[in-house]
């Protein structure tokens, strides 16, 4: 959608096409959620932009959050297609501070610093080509209509089976939610793909992960690469949300945990929030990237203690409005989740043994 399409009438126009239209995926699993939530809310959002500054966003993000949405559960509404601006193979920039905020960005690479030392202590055992990655989430959803403000839903489960095979596959994964605000509760629905696919950015198999550059900025210059930019995203943003989309929706090899947290510090606009709390109510240390180029912004949020990954929030970004030091105060969040459980089971339905129940 360009600076021409942001009348009410054709991005309205364009939202009901995008409803009529085929049910199968060509995204990740970990970017779909927001498609389905607030597709209708940020197209209501671009409209108040000024055409000259925004393009209109066509996603999340939840970062999402980093939930699943397969394609069967949309027979109630239609389905999503959603269409991408481009790759944009942009080059890798250079570490460097935001001169508006250099103590917060000090305090990010020094905090993301003792993350990924705590990331490399961790244990993981690989996971095997005929397993599931298991995740357990909290999400609460931007429920608000078209028009009006944002209204978060209640909290719900969302239980995601990531496949492991080497492919080509088109059956990623598996999704069963529950609880109120759920996407049809409780059936276990597979998440399938238009085409095949192989282990990668948006097949991330355990061993893909473990494949993966060790060096910080080898490993940034990668993701550059291969993610694609969203219309109304930055570069720097969308690389900074597809980093949190893994997080949410793998097990992870600590080595390339540590490495991602270290090329993390080297995005431009990322900045340090000493608290955040996640869906689960619970706090920790924000970490969050924000530029003039894009529309939404994420948090990731890291325990205190253990300084593990817990959750992510997702905000729509007021560029207009008078802002706090970090540029945050008038964001509205729309979306927020916590990972509760991780674990590797031997078939999707499957619940690891102290996760049961």
């Amino acid at each position: 959608m360009n600076a021409d399409n942001l009348r009410a009438g054709s991005a309205r126009s364009e939202a009901e096409e995008l409803l009529a239209a085929s049910a199968d995926w060509d995204l990740s699993p970990s970017r779909l959620l927001h498609h389905k939530d607030i597709l209708m809310q940020q197209i209501d959002h671009d409209l108040s932009l000024p055409d000259e500054t925004s393009p209109a966003p066509s996603r999340r993000r939840l970062p999402r959050l980093a939930l699943v949405l397969p394609a069967t559960s949309l027979v109630l509404a239609g389905a999503l297609v959603v269409t991408f601006s481009g790759s944009d193979h942009t080059a890798v920039p250079a570490a460097r501070s935001n001169p508006s905020a250099p103590a917060q960005v000090d305090s990010a690479s020094v905090t993301l610093g003792r993350i990924a030392d705590a990331a490399m202590k961790t244990d993981a055992t690989p996971v095997k080509e005929n397993q599931f990655v298991y995740v357990q989430r909290l999400a609460r959803e931007n429920k608000g209509t078209l028009g009006g403000p944002v209204v978060l839903g209640a909290a719900h489960k969302e239980e995601i089976w990531m496949a492991q095979k080497a492919g080509p596959v088109t059956t990623t994964g598996w999704l069963r939610s529950s609880g109120k605000d759920a996407m049809m509760p409780g059936q276990l629905a597979p998440v399938t793909t238009a085409a095949a696919v192989r282990p990668g950015l948006w097949y991330p198999t355990y061993a893909w992960l473990a494949a993966l550059p060790g060096d910080p900025d080898a490993l940034l210059k990668v993701l550059y690469t291969q993610t694609t930019v969203e219309k109304g995203d930055s570069k720097d943003e969308a690389v900074f949300r597809t980093i949190g989309d893994l997080l949410g929706s793998v097990i992870m090899p600590p080595a390339t945990a540590s490495a991602l947290y270290k090329a993390v510090a080297r995005i431009p606009g990322i900045t340090w929030i000493p608290d955040a709390a996640d869906a689960a109510g619970r706090h920790g240390i924000g970490i969050t990237h924000r530029d003039a180029g894009s529309a939404t912004r994420s948090v990731l949020i890291f325990n205190k203690e253990t300084l593990t990954y817990i959750g992510s929030q997702a905000y729509f970004i007021d560029h207009e409005a008078e802002a706090d030091a970090r540029g945050t105060a008038s964001d509205v969040l729309f979306g927020i989740d916590a990972v509760m459980e991780r674990g590797v089971v031997d078939r999707y339905g499957e619940v690891p043994a102290k996760t049961a129940g």
